[in-house]
Parts: structure tokens; C-alpha cells; sequence
């Protein structure tokens, strides 16, 4: 039987109005920036100011690299689609990128759920904090993140590589993400789309669960235990930067994965990618600065250091 297999992959792009790619071009572009810098800079005012190591910020700096990683799998390849007619990938290219994504993207939404525990455990069990807590147990649980987020990935790349592609290797998309790529494949995609629904829904929705049961036992310990308004609100604003990311995080990506697809699927796909994919990341830094007054401070020391180092 002849087959004529697809050895590499088109990538149509945001759009194909070149008077629109210029400035789209300089708006990802920019964004992209302000990405790394954002983030950059929060990692490195948590390894740098000895008051930021503990594990609320041990945890944010691992969110900070994540999202830095998270932009580099998908904005340097659209950014390439933007200034090229037509945008090439091998499939082995074509495969990393949908391993680094989705990997990436599941240790993101593993790790706001072991952030929500964070808070949980230092708001109502405070005395126990730093036993439970602990160096030991932050280091297992973000190389548990980790690693759960690379073999979640690691399952849907595999089974996307053993598929059969052989007519059209044009992706309606900006990257190569599974839907897309399932699209254009001969043979059956069943299984595909049942890990797809069960095993990504699973990843996506126990953090989520565990995060809301997380903050209503909060809530309650909050409302219930604590008698000062003033103790109350200083501890549930701990929260709010987490709950802000949290909501950024969840709300594009259920609707993207959990929703159903409509006729112009590849569209709302693409629309709602580009949220947390790009918005999200740089969203991110400028929440934990704007809200807590600890990373502000730390930000300004840190910047504050290098005028006086060069007069020395």
C-alpha cells in the first residue's frame, strides 16, 4: 500500500492580511518583551532578596520561569509566521513544540493548585507552617509539578506522532497544537480524543477543584476563626494575586479545551490561545508587583543596587 507521508507541517498563522501583520508583529512583539522582562525580573528579585525565600515566592519564581518558557515554545515561531509567507515546521519540530506546550501548560495549572495549598496551610494551620512547609517538601512538590506536567505532555505527543498523516499539512493555527493537528491526520483519532478529554479535563480540572476547595476552607477559617476585621483582610489579601492568576488562567483555557467547538473552531482557538499564551505571562509579573507590597520593596532594592555599586 502506498502512503505518502507529511514530512513537515504549514502553519497558516494568525492571518493572512498583510496589512495587519506589521502591527501584529510589533504588538506580540512587544508583549513577548515585556514578558521576559517582567518575569525575568521577578525571578530574579526571588533568588536574589534573602527575605523572598520562602515558599509563597519559591513557588512564584517557579510560576515566573514557567511563564517565560511558556512564551518561548509559541511567540518566536508566530512572530516568524507574521514576517513569512509561509510558515514550515518538520514534524519532529511540529511534535516538540505540541510536547513543550502542553507540558508547560500542565505544570502551570498543577502548580496554582499546590500555590492554593501554600495559603491554605499558612493562613490556618500557622503554627505548623514551616513543618509542613518545608524546604524538603517545597523542592519535592515542585519537582512533582514538574514532572507530572512532563508525562501528562509526554502521553498526548506519543500518541499524536503514531498517527497517519498523508493528505493536507496546512495547520490552522499559529503552532502546533493537538486539535489542529488531529484535523489532518488518515487514520483514527478515537483514542486521541478521549485522552484528550479525559486525561487533559483530569489535569486541568483537579488543580482547579483543589484550589476552590482550598479557598473555602479560607473563607471559613477566615470568617469563622478570626476574630479582627484587620487580621482578616491582611491574610485573605495574601490571596488575591493568586486568585487573580488563577481566574486569567482557567477561564481561556476551559473554554478552549473544555468547551465544545463551534464551525469556526480554528478562530476562537486561535483568539483564545493568544490569551494564555502571551496576555496571561505578562499579566502575571504585573499582579504580584501592583499587590504585594514584599516584592515592590524587593524590586526596589534590587534596582536601587546597581546605581550605587557603579559609584563605589
Amino acid at each position: 500500500m502506498n502512503r505518502t507521508e507529511v514530512l513537515e507541517f504549514i502553519l497558516l498563522g494568525l492571518t493572512k492580511d498583510y496589512t495587519q501583520q506589521t502591527s501584529l508583529f510589533t504588538l506580540f512583539l512587544l508583549l513577548y518583551l515585556a514578558c521576559l522582562l517582567g518575569n525575568g525580573a521577578i525571578l530574579a528579585i526571588v533568588l536574589a532578596e534573602p527575605r523572598l525565600h520562602t515558599p509563597m515566592y519559591f513557588f512564584l519564581g517557579n510560576l515566573s520561569l514557567l511563564h517565560i518558557c511558556y512564551s518561548t515554545v509559541t511567540v518566536p515561531k508566530m512572530l516568524g509566521g507574521l514576517l513569512v509567507k509561509n510558515q514550515s515546521i518538520s514534524t519532529v519540530g511540529c511534535f516538540t513544540q505540541l510536547h513543550f506546550f502542553h507540558f508547560l501548560g500542565s505544570s502551570e495549572a498543577i502548580l496554582l493548585g499546590v500555590m492554593a495549598y501554600d495559603r491554605y496551610v499558612a493562613i490556618c494551620h500557622p503554627l505548623r507552617y514551616t513543618i509542613i512547609m518545608s524546604k524538603l517538601s517545597c523542592v519535592v512538590l515542585a519537582i512533582a509539578t514538574w514532572t507530572a506536567g512532563f508525562f501528562h505532555a509526554l502521553v498526548h505527543t506519543v500518541m499524536t506522532s503514531r498517527l497517519w498523516f498523508c493528505g493536507s499539512n496546512l495547520v490552522q493555527h499559529f503552532f502546533c497544537d493537538i486539535k489542529p493537528l488531529l484535523k489532518l491526520a488518515c487514520s483514527s483519532t478515537v483514542i486521541n480524543l478521549t485522552l484528550l478529554n479525559v486525561v487533559t479535563g483530569t489535569i486541568a480540572l483537579s488543580p482547579f477543584f483543589f484550589t476552590l476547595l482550598s479557598y473555602q476552607y479560607i473563607i471559613s477559617f477566615l470568617f469563622f476563626k478570626v476574630q479582627s476585621w484587620q487580621s482578616c483582610w491582611k491574610a485573605f489579601s495574601t490571596c488575591a494575586s493568586h486568585l487573580t492568576v488563577v481566574a486569567i488562567f482557567y477561564v481561556p483555557v476551559l473554554a478552549n479545551y473544555m468547551l465544545a467547538s463551534g464551525g469556526e473552531f480554528s478562530q476562537r482557538e486561535m483568539s483564545i490561545t493568544l490569551l494564555y499564551s502571551i496576555a496571561t505571562p505578562v499579566l502575571n509579573p504585573l499582579i504580584y508587583t501592583l499587590r504585594n507590597q514584599e516584592v515592590k520593596s524587593a524590586l526596589r532594592k534590587f534596582l536601587c543596587k546597581k546605581p550605587l555599586s557603579r559609584g563605589t
